[in-house]
C-alpha cells in the first residue's frame, strides 16, 4: 500500500511521455519539468483523496478498547502514518526522481512490455465482450456476493488466532487438603514421567504455591509446570496439540488432579480478562454452596459434551476436614462459664495470644503464644481455666464433630460464585460459545437467585466487533464525503463505494478455502481491503471524467479509460499481493496472526480487481454515461 501511490504517479508520467513523443516523434511540445508536473497534478487528486481514505477506513482500530485496542491500535497508527509520509514523497520526491531518471527521446523506450501488450490486448477483448452481455456479468456478480455472505454464516469466528509461544504449560489442580510434602512429591515425580516419557521437553520446572510478592495468589494445591521444548525439527511429531495428547498420556497415571495446558502468555491473557487460566469462563452465582455445587457439576459434564471442548474442570471447593465445636449452655452453666467465655479461650488456645512484639532492627515480629502442634488438633484433650483455678476438659462441656467442608468460598461483586473453565480445541470459540449457551439455557434451570456470566477471550471478539458495526459505518460515511468533494457528484461517489462489498467477495472466499476463522486480524485484512478498493475505482473513474471533459462519450469511453488504468491498477494490486505471499508460508512466531490478513487481503484483491475492471466500467456506462451527455 505504501508505493500505490508512487505506482500511479510513474505510471502516468511514462504514459504521458509515450503519448508526448507517439504525437511528436521529431520531440516534445513541453519541456520535460513541465510534463512530469502536468502528469503529476492530473493524479495529484484522486491519490490524495485515494490515500485519505486509506487512512481513514483504519480509524476505526483506534476506537478499540481492551486487549484488542493495546495489540491493533499501534497497527493502525503506524499505517495512518507511512501512508500520509508515503503520499508526501509521492507528490514531491518521485516526480523529482521522474523528471530525472525516467527521461528519454527514444519511443521505443516508452512503449508498453510485451506482457503489458498481452494483458492490454486480452483485457480489451473481454471488457467488450462483457459489455454485450450485462446481464450475465451483473448476475454473476451478485450470485457471488450472496455466496460469500452465506459462506460468512458458516465461518467460525474468534478473536486472535492462538499464538504458538514455543513453549508449555500444565496447570495441575490438586486436592486441596494436601500437604505441602506431599504436593512437591507429586510434582517431582510428575516432571520424572514427563521428561522419561517425551523426549521433545528438554527442560521442566514446577512452581508450586503463590510467590513472594503476592502477585499471582495460588494455593499449596496448585502448580505451573513449565517446560521448555526443543526445535521442532527434532519433534517425533508434526503438530504441537499431538506434543500435548503425550504429554496428558505421560502424566495420566496420577489420579485425583485436574489437568489443564496453556502457554504463558496465553494463561496471563485469560487471567487478564476473566481470572480464570481458560479460554473460556462460566461464573455461576448464588448464595447456597450446595445448590452453586450442583449446578457447577451439571454446567461441568454439559460442556463436556460439547465438541471441541478440552480440559474441562472446576475449582476444587470442599475436601478440607473441619472440627466442630459445639458448646453444651447447661454443662458449661454448671461449671461456671457462659459460650462467649468459652469461645474466647478456645480461640486464644488454639489461634494464640499475642503477648508483645520482637524487635529486629526495622522489623517487627509479633509474639505469639498458642498450643503446640500436637495439641492443635487433639481438641478433646484441651482443658478450659476456671475461676477457683480448676480447669475442665473441653470435651465435658462441648460435643466435638469432625466433618467435610469448603476449602474456600469464592465471592465477585460480594456473591459467592463458582466456575467452570475449559479450552477449545480444533474449534473457533465463538461457535462454542454460542452452542454451549444454548445447551445450558435447554438443560439447566436456574433457581431464583442465581444466575451465570459467560467469560474469556471471545468477550473481545464481541466487544471489537461490536464496536467496528457502528465505527466502521461512520468510516464509510467520511468516505463518501471525501469521494464527493473529489468527483463533485453523489452518485459516483456511491458507485465507488458500491466496489467495496463486492471487493469483499473474494476475501470471504479465502477465508473459507484456507480454514482460517474471521478473526480480529481478518478484519484488518478486510479493512485494507477496503481501501484498496476504494483507490483503484476513484483512479479508473477519474480517468473516465477526463476522457468525458475531452468530449468522449458511450462505450469508447469507458473502454479507452479503463485500458488506459489498467496497468496502474493490476500493478498496485500485484504489489500489494506479492508483499504478502511471504506471510501465508511464513511459520515464525506470529505468523498465526499474520496468516489470516494476508489471506483476506490477496483473495479480495484478485475479486476486487477483476470487479474494477470489469464491473465498474460497465455500472459508469449504464448509470452515470447519460449524466455525462447530459
Amino acid at each position: 500500500m505504501l508505493v500505490d501511490a508512487s505506482v500511479v504517479v510513474v505510471e502516468n508520467v511514462q504514459a504521458r511521455q509515450a503519448h508526448e513523443l507517439n504525437n511528436n516523434p521529431q520531440g516534445a511540445s513541453s519541456s520535460v519539468l513541465e510534463l512530469v508536473q502536468e502528469a503529476t497534478a492530473e493524479v495529484a487528486l484522486p491519490i490524495t483523496s485515494g490515500i485519505l481514505i486509506i487512512m481513514t477506513v483504519f480509524l476505526p482500530l483506534l476506537t478499540l478498547e481492551g486487549l484488542e485496542g493495546k495489540l491493533f491500535s499501534p497497527v493502525a497508527l503506524t499505517i495512518v502514518f507511512a501512508l500520509g509520509c508515503s503520499l508526501l514523497l509521492s507528490l514531491t520526491v518521485i516526480p523529482a526522481l521522474c523528471s530525472v531518471l525516467s527521461v528519454s527521446s527514444d519511443p521505443a523506450a516508452h512503449q508498453n512490455p510485451r506482457m503489458v501488450q498481452f494483458l492490454e490486448r486480452h483485457y480489451t477483448r473481454l471488457l467488450a465482450a462483457c459489455m454485450q452481455r450485462p446481464v450475465l456479468v451483473y448476475g454473476t456478480a451478485v450470485a457471488s456476493l450472496l455466496a460469500a455472505l452465506v459462506l460468512l454464516a458458516f465461518i467460525g469466528k474468534s478473536f486472535i488466532p492462538q499464538l504458538d509461544e514455543g513453549d508449555i504449560i500444565m496447570q495441575t489442580e490438586k486436592l486441596p487438603s494436601i500437604s505441602l510434602e506431599e504436593a512437591i512429591d507429586i510434582d517431582l515425580r510428575m516432571e520424572q514421567a514427563i521428561l522419561k516419557a517425551v523426549p521433545e521437553v528438554e527442560r521442566i520446572v514446577a512452581r508450586l504455591g503463590a510467590d513472594e510478592i503476592g502477585l499471582d495468589p495460588m494455593g499449596l494445591s496448585d502448580s505451573d509446570v513449565f517446560m521448555v521444548l526443543k526445535p521442532h525439527a527434532q519433534w517425533r511429531f508434526a503438530e504441537k496439540s499431538q506434543l500435548v495428547d503425550a504429554i496428558r498420556a505421560a502424566v495420566s497415571g496420577f489420579s485425583g488432579m485436574n489437568i489443564g495446558f496453556s502457554q504463558p502468555i496465553e494463561m496471563r491473557t485469560n487471567e487478564m480478562l476473566s481470572g480464570v487460566r481458560g479460554d473460556l469462563a462460566l461464573k455461576i452465582f448464588g448464595p447456597d454452596l450446595q445448590i452453586l455445587k450442583t449446578l457447577t457439576e451439571k454446567s461441568l459434564a454439559l460442556l463436556e459434551s460439547i465438541k471441541g471442548a478440552e480440559d474441562v474442570q472446576t475449582t476444587k471447593s470442599d475436601g478440607l476436614e473441619y472440627v466442630q465445636v459445639k458448646l453444651d449452655s447447661a454443662a458449661l452453666g454448671l461449671v461456671g462459664l457462659d459460650a462467649k467465655t468459652a469461645q474466647d479461650m478456645l480461640r486464644h488456645l488454639v489461634e494464640g495470644t499475642r503477648i508483645g512484639e520482637v524487635l529486629e532492627g526495622n522489623r517487627r515480629t509479633p509474639l505469639v503464644v498458642r498450643l503446640n502442634n500436637s495439641s492443635e488438633y487433639d481438641l478433646e484433650n484441651i482443658r478450659l481455666p476456671l475461676a477457683d483455678n480448676r480447669w475442665v476438659p473441653l470435651s465435658s462441656v462441648a460435643r466435638l464433630e469432625k466433618e467435610v467442608g469448603p476449602t474456600r468460598i469464592a465471592r465477585e461483586n460480594s456473591v459467592r460464585s463458582m466456575v467452570v473453565r475449559a479450552n477449545v480445541r480444533d474449534r473457533d470459540l465463538v461457535g462454542f460459545v454460542e452452542e454451549a449457551k444454548q445447551t445450558f439455557a435447554q438443560q439447566i434451570t436456574l433457581p431464583p437467585g442465581y444466575s451465570v456470566t459467560w467469560g474469556g477471550q471471545f468477550e473481545n471478539q464481541q466487544r471489537a466487533a461490536k464496536r467496528l458495526m457502528w465505527v466502521i459505518p461512520i468510516a464509510l460515511a467520511l468516505i463518501l464525503v471525501i469521494l464527493q468533494l473529489t468527483l463533485g457528484k453523489v452518485g459516483q461517489a456511491v458507485l465507488v463505494l458500491v466496489n467495496i462489498p463486492f471487493a469483499m467477495v473474494g476475501g470471504i472466499f479465502a477465508l473459507g478455502i484456507a480454514g482460517e476463522y474471521l478473526s480480529v486480524p481478518a478484519a484488518v485484512g478486510f479493512i485494507a481491503l477496503m481501501g484498496i478498493a476504494v483507490l483503484n475505482g476513484l483512479v479508473l473513474l477519474t480517468e473516465f471524467n477526463t476522457l468525458a471533459q475531452q468530449g468522449m462519450r458511450g462505450d469508447a469511453l469507458v473502454q479507452h479509460g479503463a485500458l488506459r488504468r489498467l496497468r496502474p491498477v493490476l500493478m498496485t494490486a500485484a504489489i500489494t499481493a506479492l508483499g504478502l505471499i511471504p506471510l501465508l508460508f511464513a511459520t515464525g512466531p506470529g505468523s498465526e496472526i499474520q496468516r489470516p490478513l494476508a489471506v483476506v487481503v490477496i483473495g479480495g484483491l484478485l475479486s476486487s480487481t477483476l470487479l474494477t475492471l470489469i464491473l465498474m466500467p460497465m455500472l459508469f456506462r449504464r448509470f452515470i454515461g447519460d449524466e455525462e451527455k447530459s
